[in-house]
């Protein structure tokens, strides 16, 4: 999808006079209406003005984006207008808008509109690009800057004879970047590495494997002609391929920080051979790495694939409680009412497989592909809470469940019980090889998986339940000292080991029986204290501009968008370039707002969400408050540590 593609001559006005917003508005539909794009003219003004109303689409920069996912909406379209004098949008920064891009998105379907969304933010923080636009004499040179752009930006869209001199020459160097959740980390490591790639004069492709699965994918010839592989991932990735070839394996915040450190590495042949052995996950990539890394590697492979049925189960379960009556019956609260019982049913049975997939997912890191079944079967235990004292009559009132601590090790239990047995069944005849994958595997693994949690669950079960006691029985200062805490582990470093920690101790406490207020105010401490980094950073770049290059500060703006939907990571690129004076005052901030959330006793049944959530947290309006004061004091702390710029 291609804003070339969503754009017509008819959707496009330059040089336009408007003296207000609404007028801006009523022109952009006017084009939409001239491109056949809406049916009816006032639903889909309605729609724009219910989006305004949650909060301009100014994004600041001169740049307003306004946009609707609409029922009157027949295609998919954009209409552009520039205006050169300028008109007050409201924007953020709250500078005048000159550049204006509407969106219309079809009410069914995917979300083209957010699609659309990111890559103009991305294109348009150019400001030699933006000014271009302003000053393009017709239509025509106005799509064609617009596709250049783009070509530009997103190389992989490239048309064959865009790219001739580059597909003949091959790519010197390739990458695979990879992080637990497959949202920033991932695509910040593939975009610096292939800047530095450009910088260096050295033709670089990055492979994504990202949340949506991978892109960019290498193709066998491409890697048959390079020089080598950078494999920077906190998750294990696709390696047999890479067979004989000179392979660099590091974490995915090296490609993000040291992508000419890396680069040269595989220019001087200084990366070792990667053999693969056509065994296990871990064999394929943990060769020169410590037993520390490793552990952190396959606990983050079963992360990332439980992160889907987490957030979206505990967001639905959330909804629930939101549209159901209490009153009715309290004891059955969240199914009192069809509709909420519809959302909680659903909610329930993708949250339920939280536990199987984070162990099984780990087993399969460690083992391959025979470590899933394993895995999943012994989360499914620890989660059910099955004992030898329970099993020939099990009722759930008798369970001891060991929950996220019993499926985290069921998950590496599993792993290692499948490469014992591996090394066990290689010495068999290799006439019985067939057999391994389909019979011998899975039931001699299940089942010494089997005893050996059923057997190991009331002591894993008492953990857990005195874990859980102890969090219950915190109050005061001491749930305030441990809102701070969590809080300011998730700026630590930002997406890092640190920053999983907290998160995945919220998100195991909303997976605890009858979670209640204890469970839900850790949960919102971590996603408060996740928050304020990419904000403290965006109010920084707009109160404090002289500390901060123009590049920077257009970034800045981005990181309101990234802190409020909950997404730490939009804060690395301030915190890599300048990690002394950005780090500290978000550590602060976020502590303060984790401690704020907890004094105020807010809680959060959702494991995600960030603004769009805050209809189901406990006392919001204070959780407002809790995340706004750690943001700024997060600025003010970081307006004292970063010095003002020279001649800004």
């Amino acid at each position: 999808m291609r804003i070339t593609e969503l754009l017509q001559e008819e959707t496009i006005d330059l040089g336009v006079k408007v003296n207000s917003k609404e007028e801006a508005i009523d022109h952009l539909i006017d084009l939409m209406v001239k491109g056949g794009n809406i049916s009816d003219r006032e639903e889909y003004k309605k729609g724009i003005l219910d989006r305004e109303a949650t909060g301009t689409t100014g994004i600041g920069g001169g740049i307003a984006i306004p946009h609707s996912k609409n029922a009157a909406v027949m295609k998919a379209g954009l209409a552009s207008m520039t205006v050169p004098d300028g008109v007050d949008y409201e924007a953020m920064d709250g500078e005048p808008s000159d550049v204006f891009f509407m969106i219309a998105a079809p009410a069914e379907g995917s979300d083209l509109h957010l699609q659309a969304l990111a890559r103009l933010s991305t294109i348009l923080m150019d400001s030699e690009f933006k000014s271009n636009l302003l000053k393009a004499k017709s239509k025509e040179e106005y799509l064609r800057l617009i596709d250049e752009k783009e070509t530009q930006k997103f190389p992989e869209e490239e048309k064959p004879k865009e790219t001739v001199e580059e597909k003949k020459e091959g790519y010197r160097v390739l990458a695979v970047t990879a992080c637990p959740t497959g949202i920033a980390h991932t695509f910040m490591a593939a975009e610096s590495l292939e800047n530095m790639g450009k910088e260096m004069g050295v033709p670089l492709k990055a492979e994504t494997n990202g949340s949506g699965g991978a892109k960019n994918i290498l193709t066998k010839e491409e890697i048959e002609n390079c020089d080598g592989i950078i494999v920077a991932a906190d998750k294990n990735v696709e390696m047999a391929r890479f067979d004989g070839k000179q392979v660099l394996q590091t974490k995915v915040a090296d490609g993000i920080n040291k992508p000419k450190e890396l680069i040269q590495t595989i220019l001087d042949g200084k990366a070792p051979t990667y053999h693969h052995t056509g065994g296990a996950a871990q064999e394929e990539n943990t060769e020169g790495e410590s037993i520390g890394r490793q552990v952190y590697k396959h606990l983050m492979n079963g992360v990332s694939h439980m992160l889907p049925f987490v957030i979206g189960g505990g967001i639905l379960i959330a909804l629930a409680f939101l549209l159901d009556d209490q009153s009715i019956n309290p004891a059955n609260f969240g199914k009192n009412t069809p509709a909420a019982a519809l959302f909680k049913t659903i909610g329930e049975q993708a949250f339920g497989f939280m536990l199987p997939i984070l162990a099984g997912f780990i087993a399969m890191s460690i083992a391959d592909r025979p470590g899933l079944a394993v895995g999943f079967v012994g989360g499914a235990l620890a989660s059910g809470g099955y004992t030898f004292a329970n099993i020939m009559s099990y009722d759930s009132s008798t369970a001891v469940s060991s929950g996220f601590i019993g499926a985290l090790l069921a998950g590496f239990l599993g792993g290692y019980i499948m490469v014992l047995l591996r090394k066990i069944f290689d010495k068999l005849p290799s006439a019985l090889e067939g057999l391994k994958p389909i019979l011998l595997y899975p039931v001699c693994g299940i089942f010494i998986m089997g005893v050996v949690m059923i057997a190991i669950n009331p002591v894993m079960g008492a953990i857990n339940t005195g874990l859980n006691n102890f969090l219950a029985s915190m109050s005061g200062t001491s749930s305030i000292l441990l809102g701070a805490i969590l809080g300011g582990m998730m700026s630590v470093d930002m997406g890092g080991p640190f920053n999983k920690a907290a998160y995945v101790f919220g998100t195991a406490q909303l997976t605890v029986a009858n979670a209640g207020p204890e469970q839900y105010a850790i949960m919102a401490a971590v996603m408060a204290g996740g928050m304020v980094p990419p904000l403290a950073i965006a109010l920084c770049t707009t109160f404090f501009k002289n500390r901060f290059t123009e590049n920077e500060r257009k970034s800045g703006i981005v990181n309101y968008v990234m802190g409020l939907s909950f997404i730490t990571e939009g804060a690395i690129p301030f915190a890599a370039g300048d990690p002394i004076h950005i780090l500290p005052p978000c550590i602060i901030g976020s502590a303060t707002a984790g401690a704020l959330s907890m004094a105020f006793k807010c809680g959060l049944p959702a494991p995600h969400g960030g603004i769009f959530v805050i209809g189901v947290i406990t006392n919001p309006v204070m959780y407002l408050v809790a995340v706004a004061v750690g943001a700024v004091i997060g600025m003010l702390i970081m307006s004292v540590t970063k010095k003002p710029l020279q001649n800004k």
